[in-house]
């Protein structure tokens, strides 16, 4: 299976952030990929709760979706959005959502991040997802193509059990598309992707925002890039660097079985007390 990261370093403005998009997924297409990747919040980055209510829209009415869809279906390619920032919270609070594209151009499957990114890096750099994005509940596993995917966004890669839950379920590809923050990008990124895929046994492909990221309205953010593609031996097979572009992978889902053989550790776990 051929798949293609696409790294973007979108601003918070989603009517200039959709040609730049669209161009990637194009070239992702002519390279034959059976799946392309985009990062997370693909439609918008912006550190305004303010701008991100004047832009952000309901999925029904999102350009950005609506223009993917049309593309997935004309060339045939499935594409996995890493997320969009949505209207449409239950408690009126914003959803990070991840959205499968089958080649029909038809929404496979959606899949509302988890876990909110509620940290204090410094002084200078706080984060509070949870003011804005209400989180989901419900874990994604969806069948594409030639292999099983187990839906995850950014933040959520520091819960394992999350990972080994989809694994358990039949997963053999983990995707992680996220907007990780220089210091702990630098620091966890690569360790954390590797990790997770030698617990499981599995592909993991993680497309990635980067670079500084301009802002209409408010701070502008900065992000880590290096979009990463991992086998399940804990291999970096791809590694997009620090600009915005696509990088193509070619995946044997096969090795998952083997490596799984190999290393059973999804099937040892163990009851016990405490502590």
């Amino acid at each position: 299976m051929r798949a293609a990261l696409v790294q973007l370093n979108a601003s918070d403005d989603p009517a200039a952030n959709l040609p730049v998009t669209l161009g990637f997924l194009e070239d992702a297409a002519d390279a034959g990929a059976e799946i392309a990747l985009t990062p997370e919040v693909t439609n918008c980055v912006s550190a305004s709760r303010a701008r991100q209510a004047e832009v952000l829209q309901d999925e029904n009415e999102d350009i950005t979706l609506a223009a993917v869809r049309e593309l997935a279906a004309r060339r045939g390619m499935r594409v996995l959005i890493g997320s969009l920032a949505l209207k449409g919270g239950a408690d009126g609070r914003f959803v990070n959502r991840s959205l499968l594209i089958g080649p029909d151009g038809g929404i496979a499957a959606r899949y509302d991040k988890m876990h909110m990114f509620d940290v204090s890096i410094s002084e200078t750099e706080t984060y509070r997802e949870s003011a804005g994005y209400a989180p989901g509940d419900r874990a994604v596993l969806v069948q594409a193509g030639a292999a099983a995917l187990g839906l995850t966004i950014c933040y959520d890669l520091r819960f394992p059990y999350l990972f080994r839950r989809l694994a358990q379920a039949g997963a053999e590809v983990l995707t992680v598309p996220s907007a990780f923050a220089p210091d702990t990008g630098a620091a966890h990124w690569e360790t954390l992707l590797r990790a997770r895929a030698i617990e499981t046994g599995s592909f993991v492909l993680a497309p990635a925002q980067c670079g500084t990221h301009r802002a209409v309205q408010g701070r502008e953010r900065r992000t880590h890039g290096h979009s990463l593609a991992v086998d399940p031996w804990g291999r970096i097979l791809a590694d997009g660097g620090d600009l915005p572009g696509v990088t193509t992978v070619d995946l044997d889902v096969s090795a998952v079985k083997d490596v799984r053989g190999r290393v059973p550790s999804l099937t040892h776990d163990r009851d016990f007390e405490g502590p």
